[in-house]
C-alpha cells in the first residue's frame, strides 16, 4: 500500500501482490477493463481492494481464452460468464477439430515424404467443408449418370447420398484416403471409367427390371465368390462352372463378363476401398478378391 495509508495500491504494488507484470496491468487499464479509482498527487494510478479482485477475474477470463471485448462486456454486466463460456466452448471445439485435421495432415506428409506442393494440396483438400465435399461428390455422380434414365435408381441414389465427410477425429489414414479419393473424383479418366460402368448398368435394365436389382446381383456375386474362395474352388474348375450357373441363371456369361471387367477395374476397386477407409471401415469392404474370382471364373468358362 502507499505511504499515506489510504488503502490504495499503485500498479507496482498490485503487480507484486498478484504476480502479474506492471506492463500487463497498465495495458488492461489503458484498455478500460481495470480503471483506476484515483490518482496520486504525482499522477500515478491507484487501485483499491475491489480492483484487485477485478484483476483476478480479468486474469482468469484471459487465461481461458476470452478476448478483451468479451472481458469488458462481462465486467460491464452486458453478458454473463456462463454465456460467454458457452460461446467459447463452441469456438474451442471448432479449433480442436481443426488442430486434429492439422495433426493428421502432418502425419500423412511425414509418412509420405510429401513435397511442399503435395502438402499444400493435401491440406486444402483435408480442410474442405462438408458442403464442399458434398459438391465434389454430387458433380461426380451427376456427370457419370447424365442422360442414363434407365440406370438403376437405387445405385444412383446410393452414390448421391454417400457421405464422404471426414470424422471429427480423422486418422492419418482417413485423411490420406480422402485426399486420394477427392483427386480421383475429379480425374477425367476415372470419371470416364465410371461413366462406362454406369452405361453398362443402364443397358442391362429393361422396363420390367425392379429398382435395386443391380445391388442384389452385386451382393449375390460377392457372397458366391466368397463362398467359392473359402471352399478352395479354382476359377477354372468344373465346380466353378456350377457356381456361375447359380449366379447368372439365364444371363449371357460373355455379356456379364464384359460388364464385370469394367466394374472390377483396379481404379474402381480402389474407389470402393477409399470410401471404406474414409467411413472408418476396413478396405476389405471393397471385395476386390471376390470380384476377381468371379471374373476369372467367367474368363475360364465363357465359350467352353
Amino acid at each position: 500500500m502507499i505511504d499515506d495509508s489510504t488503502g490504495l495500491f499503485t500498479i507496482g504494488e498490485l503487480a507484486r501482490s498478484t504476480g502479474l507484470t506492471v506492463r500487463t496491468i497498465r495495458y488492461w487499464s489503458d484498455e478500460g477493463v481495470l480503471r483506476p479509482v484515483a490518482r496520486s498527487v504525482g499522477g500515478y494510478r491507484l487501485y483499491d481492494a475491489e480492483s484487485a479482485a477485478r484483476l483476478e477475474l480479468i486474469r482468469t477470463l484471459r487465461e481461458l481464452g476470452l478476448g478483451l471485448d468479451d472481458v469488458r462486456r462481462v465486467l460491464a454486466g452486458e453478458t454473463t460468464v456462463a454465456e460467454v463460456a458457452a460461446t467459447h466452448v463452441v469456438a474451442l471445439d471448432a479449433r480442436i477439430r481443426a488442430l486434429k485435421v492439422t495433426r493428421a495432415v502432418l502425419s500423412t506428409v511425414a509418412r509420405r515424404g510429401s513435397t511442399a506442393k503435395e502438402m499444400t494440396l493435401m491440406n486444402k483438400l483435408a480442410r474442405l467443408s462438408a458442403a464442399e465435399r458434398s459438391r465434389i461428390l454430387q458433380e461426380f455422380v451427376d456427370e457419370i449418370f447424365h442422360g442414363l434414365d434407365t440406370a438403376d435408381p437405387v445405385i444412383r441414389e446410393r452414390m448421391r447420398s454417400m457421405a464422404v465427410d471426414l470424422p471429427e477425429e480423422p486418422t492419418p489414414e482417413q485423411v490420406d484416403a480422402w485426399v486420394e479419393l477427392a483427386e480421383m473424383l475429379q480425374d477425367p479418366d476415372f470419371r470416364a471409367r465410371m461413366r462406362q460402368v454406369a452405361e453398362f448398368n443402364a443397358a442391362d435394365r429393361g422396363p420390367d427390371v425392379p429398382a435395386g436389382a443391380s445391388m442384389w446381383f452385386a451382393r449375390r456375386l460377392v457372397q458366391l465368390g466368397a463362398e467359392a474362395r473359402q471352399r478352395g474352388i479354382a476359377p477354372a474348375s468344373p465346380e466353378a462352372a456350377e457356381v456361375l450357373r447359380g449366379l447368372l441363371g439365364d444371363a449371357d456369361p460373355a455379356d456379364v463378363l464384359e460388364r464385370l471387367r469394367s466394374s472390377a477395374d483396379d481404379r474402381v476397386a480402389r474407389y470402393r476401398e477409399l470410401l471404406a477407409v474414409v467411413k472408418g471401415r476396413e478396405p476389405a469392404g471393397a471385395r476386390r478378391e471376390e470380384f476377381a474370382w468371379v471374373v476369372a471364373a467367367l474368363e475360364a468358362h465363357v465359350g467352353s
